[in-house]
């Protein structure tokens, strides 16, 4: 019986690997703010804060089977929440942190009702609603939101300690709340809601069936979505210090979608591709197109999905695959030789020739009374 059995050592190496991985990742993002220009420093800042709504969204879509076109939303809800807190109450940036993430669970909760009744497209166009009347009701509360003209709040400034410039103080901040975000999201996916989010997606009817809960699973993946995305607003308005409901169109909803699409539906690093997508292709096709950046937009998407299916998170996987499959090919057509492969026409093999040979008939009956060598001996009847 044949063994399968690992190599020794492979699990060992695995995690040096992923450990030495994350080392240069980490070196990577440390030093980055003291080697680009302050303006460089911010976009990468950006990026880091879509980021996270994009690990939330990913939660959603992602891992729980559900579709959203609603998320910046949710971001304009952090958003607003911390800049109605530091103008019209004058707290501290730190405490409208929390504030954010719990009032967008909340919410979050209370939205998911509708995707215990909803799925596919009527799911989206539930969840575009609530989108598209957000600014208009932005606009309407003039008193408490400041109308059409916004708000404009003072950004986060970096303590006398740190000896940091502004952009480089909350671009840390920024990737400190961004690798909370992604841990959380990387634990959050291996317990138990993880999992039932999971069987949830896959099979709706085989998860009931197993004990999953789909109500509450449904409503709390709208929930822990909505808090990321509330997070990530909340550190909009500490990076950019002004909000106003133009800022959160829907058009901001699509190109989040987008953006996950892109980076990797389901993988833990596709929101930080995504993030970088949504960050610096818009400016790209505004660069390439003034007239035109939504055309420009627009092929560079289709662009990527013909290239990477699976998203920019899967392409390493494809190209490994790829050069994988291509030395095999090569050996099989090498060891195709003239006098290995057979004849079209050739007859397959007789019976006779594949009977070994102590089992021939003879006709001599002399030698057909003769025993085979190794036979058992006979006894009286034979």
């Amino acid at each position: 019986m044949n063994t399968i059995t690992a190599a020794p050592g492979t699990d060992r190496v695995r995690w040096l690997r992923a450990a030495l991985t994350v080392l240069v990742a980490a070196a990577a993002a440390v030093g980055a703010p003291f080697y680009f220009a302050p303006f460089q420093v911010f976009q990468l800042t950006m990026v880091l804060l879509y980021a996270v709504a994009l690990s939330g969204l990913n939660l959603l879509v992602g891992f729980g089977g559900q579709i959203s076109l609603g998320h910046g939303a949710f971001f304009a809800a952090g958003a607003y929440t911390a800049a109605v807190m530091l103008d019209r109450y004058h707290t501290g940036h730190l405490a409208t942190l929390p504030v954010a993430a719990a009032g967008c669970f909340v919410l979050g909760l209370g939205f998911g009702v509708p995707a215990l009744r909803l799925r596919g497209l009527y799911l989206a166009l539930v969840t575009l609603s609530f989108a598209v009347f957000l600014p208009p009701l932005l606009k309407r509360l003039e008193p408490v939101t400041g109308g059409s003209m916004g708000l404009t709040v003072d950004k986060l400034r970096p303590p006398a300690w740190s000896g940091l410039a502004e952009d480089q103080w909350m671009y840390f901040v920024v990737l400190a709340v961004t690798a909370v975000a992604l841990l959380l999201a990387r634990n959050l996916l291996r317990s138990r809601v993880g999992r039932a989010l999971l069987a949830v997606r896959d099979n709706e009817s085989a998860a009931e069936v197993m004990g999953v809960r789909l109500s509450l699973h449904k409503t709390l993946a709208f929930a822990w979505s909505a808090l990321f995305a509330g997070v990530a607003g909340c550190l909009y308005t500490w990076v950019i210090g002004f909000v106003s409901p133009d800022s959160f169109s829907f058009v901001l909803s699509i190109t989040l979608l987008a953006g996950l699409v892109v980076g990797g539906l389901g993988s833990l690093y596709g929101p930080l591709l995504g993030g970088a997508f949504v960050m610096y292709v818009p400016s790209v096709s505004q660069d390439v197109s003034e007239a035109a950046p939504g055309v420009v937009f627009g092929l560079l998407i289709i662009a990527v999905m013909f290239v990477a299916p699976t998203g920019l998170a899967g392409l390493p996987g494809r190209v490994r695959d790829a050069v994988a499959r291509r030395p095999s090919r090569t050996s099989a057509a090498f060891d195709r030789t003239p006098g290995t492969a057979a004849a079209p026409d050739a007859e397959p093999q007789s019976q006779a020739e594949s009977v070994p040979s102590a089992t021939y008939a003879c006709a001599d009956p002399a030698v057909a009374d003769a025993e085979p060598v190794g036979a058992p001996p006979r006894t009286e009847k034979e």
